[in-house]
């Protein structure tokens, strides 16, 4: 009979194995695509011993810039199912992401047109911290209507439904502001259907900056997010501020969602399975599963977007498909879970 391993050393090699996994995934996604570069030369360029623009110019921004996305996604998915103590919140079916979208095109139209923003499939390279802004405020929107038409965070089946219907009818109003380009709406499509391909050093910056002002907040709120899941009475006998705190915790994962969705368009699951899978390797403690998402999140997206890149070479799939198909199947599969515990 084999010994079980120490709660903390077993923790311990999760991260270990989490942290190799998202390294091995960028090194994956800058050799691979339609020049493939062995992995010690990526390695080499990586650590500036030679040249190489493939790497360093077109693939690495865009991994790095997947990787933050990802972790962007992956811990605003957990902070939404511990704030809702809902394990099917996610922004995806929350309505965040879409309100995100429909107010990065709303911001592109007020600019006075959409062709300009998006002749490059980029609407955000413009005025990206505005851009965002405008994301926040869309994401924050639709979230709150969200829990408003649900009547109340503790009722699941109408969150979820509530957040579908949100989401629906934002990403409507965003379809019909980019048929008020119908020469550019192929761009503005893949935009919204998740896409990584015009992602460059000013996205990756642009995304470390959001990632750096809301991570630490939602990773220091880890012990309010563990007594929530206790139930609202246990964390007010606490002594916490918790309506304060429950804001914080809402705008610090509206705006990981909003960065992500202006930089990367919609991209939906990665904030929902992540947390799940990682949740039953480290339990239910919001300090460790917050960092994890993010590592895990990082290290999902990445691998998603170089199967984007390889799957139908020489074009490319928006890597919003990809991952929706491949959470689409987890999502339903939790659904069926949870009706079959009822």
């Amino acid at each position: 009979m084999t010994r079980a391993l120490p709660p903390a050393l077993a923790r311990g090699l999760v991260f270990l194995w989490l942290v190799a996994l998202l390294l091995g995934a960028v090194v994956l996604g800058v050799g691979l695509g339609a020049v493939a570069v062995p992995p010690e030369a990526v390695v080499r360029a990586l650590l500036g011993l030679e040249e190489n623009p493939i790497v360093t110019e077109l693939r690495l921004p865009r991994v790095l810039a997947g990787v933050l996305v990802g972790a962007a996604l992956g811990v605003s998915g957990a902070a939404f199912q511990g704030l809702f103590r809902n394990p099917l919140a996610d922004p995806y079916l929350m309505g965040s992401a879409s309100g995100a979208a429909f107010a990065v095109t709303l911001f592109a139209s007020l600019l006075g047109g959409l062709s300009p923003a998006f002749s490059q499939h980029a609407v955000f390279q413009h005025l990206p911290l505005s851009a965002t802004f405008f994301g926040f405020v869309g994401a924050l929107s639709a979230t709150l209507l969200t829990l408003v038409l649900a009547g109340g965070v503790a009722r699941t089946g109408e969150l979820v439904l509530a957040g579908v219907v949100v989401g629906s009818v934002l990403t409507g109003l965003t379809t019909y502001l980019m048929m008020q380009d119908a020469d550019r709406v192929r761009a503005v499509f893949a935009y919204t259907l998740g896409n990584l391909a015009f992602a460059g050093w000013e996205g990756v910056r642009v995304l470390a900056l959001f990632f750096a002002l809301a991570f630490p907040p939602l990773l220091f709120l880890g012990r309010v997010l563990n007594a929530l899941g206790l139930g609202e009475e246990t964390a007010k006998s606490l002594g916490l501020p918790l309506e304060a705190l429950k804001l914080l915790l809402l705008g610090a994962a509206s705006l990981l969602t909003a960065s992500a969705v202006a930089q990367a368009g919609i991209i939906g699951f990665v904030g929902l399975v992540t947390p799940h899978l990682l949740r039953r390797l480290l339990g239910e403690d919001y300090r460790l599963l917050l960092p994890a998402s993010a590592l895990g999140g990082g290290a999902l997206l990445a691998l998603a977007d170089l199967l984007a890149r390889t799957l139908a070479r020489p074009a490319e799939l928006p890597v919003g498909v990809v991952t929706t198909l491949l959470g689409g199947p987890f999502f339903l599969y939790l659904m069926w879970r949870r009706r079959g515990r009822a």
